[in-house]
């Protein structure tokens, strides 16, 4: 008997005839269940201590590789079903804008990357994960990936580009600076499923659904106003949503933060 056979013989009967077939790897399932809860360790440790060949050899760690790849994908889903269940409020907080002469706010809100980080971070490492960002530019796009892994190893990714933000008086390094700080913000809130919402008022707003939800509107146009990069952008991004605003009061709140974004713009071109 030569000692891949007895390495064979010492399996349990589903795995011995998936190896003389030459698939053990084919189907890990049957593997794993067979003999009582037989893992591919096990079976590698059995594998080795019996002196089985190298061809055999690598196929049981190339099974257990695929196992603990998976065990730790598992791992991951399920830590990240309970950081969503985690109550986070991550506020728009920063005014891009003006104030009228009557104390309304014309403008639009956002949430900083410290907003998202400050809330984020702690309940991802509460549940096991980490995060970083990796940054390169090419063909003069600026490229943001974020990097989310679980303690068990396993990590997924999303990754945004955009072009400089030449938005204002900034120089060369600031118009990257600008949009690595967007890029990054958008990662991590899409990697992890999370979503800004608006400034905490103190209970002030809990009768805003009396418009008929008017005001989330104002707001959803508000917040794609701020991505448009171009005068022409902001113009159609008018032209073609004003109409979603039934109220004047509200129509004119989105007309004013579009001159004002518009002639930001502009002053970024003309600088």
């Amino acid at each position: 008997m030569n000692q891949t056979t007895e390495v064979i013989d010492q399996m349990p009967q589903g795995a011995a005839q998936q190896a003389q077939a030459g698939s053990i790897v084919a189907r890990p399932q049957g593997v794993l269940m067979a003999g009582g809860g037989t893992t591919p360790a096990e079976l590698l440790r059995i594998a080795m201590e019996r002196g089985a060949n190298m061809d055999l050899l690598e196929r049981l760690m190339a099974l257990q590789e695929r196992h603990e790849a998976n065990e730790a994908r598992k791992a991951f889903v399920d830590d990240m079903a309970a950081f969503k269940c985690e109550p986070l409020d991550i506020f728009k907080r920063k005014e891009v804008g003006y104030t009228t002469k009557d104390g309304d706010f014309v403008g639009y809100k956002h949430a900083e990357l410290s907003d998202v980080v400050a809330v984020v971070v702690p309940a991802l490492a509460r549940n096991g994960f980490s995060h970083r960002w990796d940054v390169k530019q090419e063909q003069g796009r600026v490229i943001v990936s974020c990097i989310v892994t679980h303690r068990s190893g396993h990590s997924e990714s999303l990754t945004m580009d955009a072009a400089p933000d030449d938005s204002g008086k900034k120089n060369k390094l600031q118009q990257v600076a600008s949009t690595v700080t967007y890029l990054q913000r958008y990662t991590l809130l899409g990697i992890t499923g999370t979503a800004a919402r608006g400034v905490d008022d103190d209970g002030a707003g809990a009768d805003d659904g009396a418009d008929g939800g008017q005001s989330e509107v104002l707001q959803t146009l508000l917040d794609d106003l701020a991505e448009k990069q171009t005068d022409e952008e902001a113009r159609l991004h008018y032209v073609n949503n004003t109409s979603k605003l039934g109220d004047v009061k509200l129509q004119g709140k989105f007309k004013a933060a579009v001159v004002a974004h518009r002639n930001k713009l502009k002053e970024g071109a003309t600088a």
